[in-house]
């Protein structure tokens, strides 16, 4: 049986520009096996897409509340979308 796959796209809100956070979540993800991307938006947050396997994206969001040192999360926001527009890779985008 095929493992179920997710597709999310979550935005961070805190302290979490400037402190590394895209380079600390393209690595997290990684290692996880996740496909997606991470950007900084306007408003100070970060945004991400993440697909994989369910369990994977689920650590993932747990993670996304942590951040890397020097970060605080107030706030992470989950959308879940349509498992079939997942990515290869995970990169960050400007």
């Amino acid at each position: 049986m095929a493992d179920h796959r997710r597709n999310v796209r979550a935005r961070v809100y805190g302290n979490v520009q400037g402190v590394g956070f895209r380079i600390w979540a393209r690595g997290e993800a990684t290692g996880l096996g996740l496909a997606g991307w991470v950007r900084n938006e306007a408003d100070g947050s970060v945004a991400a897409q993440i697909a994989g396997v369910d369990e994977a994206v689920s650590t993932m969001i747990e993670r996304l509340w942590e951040g890397p040192s020097g970060a605080s999360v107030s706030r992470a926001d989950v959308e879940e979308l349509a498992a079939e527009n997942a990515f290869v890779g995970f990169r960050i985008v400007a």
